[in-house]
Parts: C-alpha cells; structure tokens; sequence
C-alpha cells in the first residue's frame, strides 16, 4: 500500500431521508445524529427542555423515543420519557415544528412482546396522549410479536397512517426476513428499521439489515452507537478494539466516543446515529463526530479490531 494514498473519508455528514414512497413532497429530512430518549427521565421539565433545544439546535431534529423508556435508567415506570417529553412540547409548544418525533410500541410489560392489532392501537393511541400531540411523525414496532401474524401488524400500521394518527411507520430490531414479512402485507411505505449497531456490536453488517435497507430505501436509525456507553468508558470491550478507536481517536483530535459515533455513519446504508447521552455538553461534543475522517482502511482495521478475525 502506497504511503500517499490519500482515501476519501467515508463518514456520511448529509441529511437522510424518511421517504413517503411516490409522494417526495412528503418526505421528511433528518440529521446525521438523533437524540434518543431512553434515558430521559428523573429530570425537571426546565433541564429536559435544554436537552431537547441544544439537540435541536445542533440539526439532530429526529427526537426517538418509546412507551417502554422511563422503566430504569432513573425513571418511574412505563411511559414517563413520552409523559416528559410532552410536558416539554406543552411548556415550550414551538419546538413540536423544529422535531421528526420518533416513538416505539409493543412492547407490554410482562408478556413481553404485543403486537395484536388491539394492543398496538391502543399502545399508539397513548403515547398521543403522553406526547400531547395530535400526529406521531414515525411510529414504529418496537420488537417483533412471534405470535401476531405480519398481515395483522401490516393491517394495523396502516389503519393508523390512515386514521391520521401517525405519517410514516417503521420497525426496530426485526431480522431482514421479519421485515420483509411485513412490508409484503403493507400498503403504507416501510421508511425506517431501527437496529443496534456500533463498533462493537456490527450484526447487521453481516446479517442483511443494512442490505435490506439500501435495497428498500429505508431509513436506518442505529441506537446504542456506543454500545450503551461501554465504548466510551471501554467497559467489556475488546482490548484490540479500544486501542484502535484511541488511536484514530488521538489522530482526529477527538474523544473516543465521538471517534465510535463517525464510524457509525460510515455504513453505505448512512445510518442516522441515536446519541442516548443526557449531557449537553456531550451532545455538543457528539457533533463533532461529523468532522472526523476515517477512510475504507480506518473502518475494516475497526471491524477486524472488533470481531478478532482478520480479514481474509
């Protein structure tokens, strides 16, 4: 390998589209990070409405959230992150016009998964009201119901473009097959899969997720882009892997989180990147992320790092 090669940098810092199928007019344009709401909960509305502004602030306009998160992470219970989120949008109503508002459902506590055609309206149908919103931007299955047949999600998701109470419809962590399944029943274009998907958690990478994804025109939402904090903090990660990141990290001038965050957005498939954080301050250093450069070479050294297994 030539020591001047000069490789463009792969990380994809342009907006991504959820795309309405035929009707481009409809079609709503997010940023290259999102704030995501699994840990917004136990804050007063004041803190909670400076997060949302500076996340806003700094283009990361997809705000994603669930009706299962406030359940640990400092919260009280099912709901409370959607019941926050829509103090903040009544105490501060103009923001609602700033956000594609994001949420999840199916997911019942102590079943675990519903996604009957009952449940997932009236799990839909309350997180409007916590929202105190009149429309849900992206409503999507929040993990796949093994005993729902995909006609009656697909028929249900439809019902609920239909009825106006969402605009788009989407899925999260469904296998390509399960995506598929659906999307043979549904009227209704399927514009997102949301996924894990990190450094040190590559799956879909290799399972056809991504591939599915760019063939279908899907939006890919990556949560947990630092692997639940542990990149950062280098907990349970592999050795090999740390010492990549640092290194490309002390290269780019940057943290190693925000390092982890760039490689996520190097995907063909432009994934959008989920940043969990309830720190402004990190959420102003995560933008740093779409400066970094890393090159073909930078990302398949990450993945052998992380997978122990050079490439043949």
């Amino acid at each position: 390998m030539p020591d001047d090669l000069d490789l463009p940098s792969l990380v994809d810092a342009g907006a991504r589209t959820l795309a309405f199928g035929d009707d481009d007019d409809a079609d709503l344009e997010v940023g290259p990070l999102a704030f995501g709401c699994w840990r917004f909960a136990g804050a007063d509305v004041a803190d909670a409405q400076e997060l949302i502004e500076t996340a806003l602030d700094l283009d990361m306009n997809l705000v994603d959230t669930a009706d299962i998160y406030g359940r640990g992470h400092g919260g009280g219970g099912f709901g409370e992150a959607e019941e926050l989120l829509g103090q903040v949008l009544a105490a501060a109503p103009e923001l609602r016009d700033r956000m594609v508002l994001a949420t999840k459902g199916g997911i019942c506590a102590g079943v675990p998964y519903d996604s009957s055609p009952a449940y997932l309206e009236q799990a839909c149908d309350a997180s409007l009201r916590r929202l105190g919103v009149d429309v849900i931007d992206l409503y999507q299955v929040h993990r796949p119901d093994l005993f729902t047949h995909p006609l009656d999600v697909a028929e249900t998701l439809d019902g609920l473009v239909e009825a106006g109470k969402v605009r788009t419809i989407g899925i999260s962590n469904h296998t390509p097959a399960q995506t598929k399944a659906i999307m043979a029943y549904l009227e209704a274009p399927l514009v997102s899969t949301q996924p894990e998907y990190s450094a040190a958690h590559l799956q879909p990478l290799r399972d056809g997720t991504f591939d599915l994804a760019m063939e279908e025109g899907l939006a890919v939402l990556a949560w947990s882009p630092l692997a639940g904090g542990d990149l950062a903090t280098g907990q349970g990660i592999r050795h090999e892997l740390l010492a990549v990141l640092d290194e490309l990290a002390a290269r780019e001038g940057v943290d190693r989180a925000t390092l982890a965050l760039a490689f996520v957005l190097c995907a063909p498939s432009s994934p959008v990147a989920i940043v969990g954080t309830q720190q402004v301050d990190r959420l102003r250093q995560a933008k740093q992320a779409l400066e970094v450069h890393l090159d073909r070479i930078d990302c398949y050294r990450i993945i052998e790092a992380s997978e122990g297994v050079p490439h043949p």
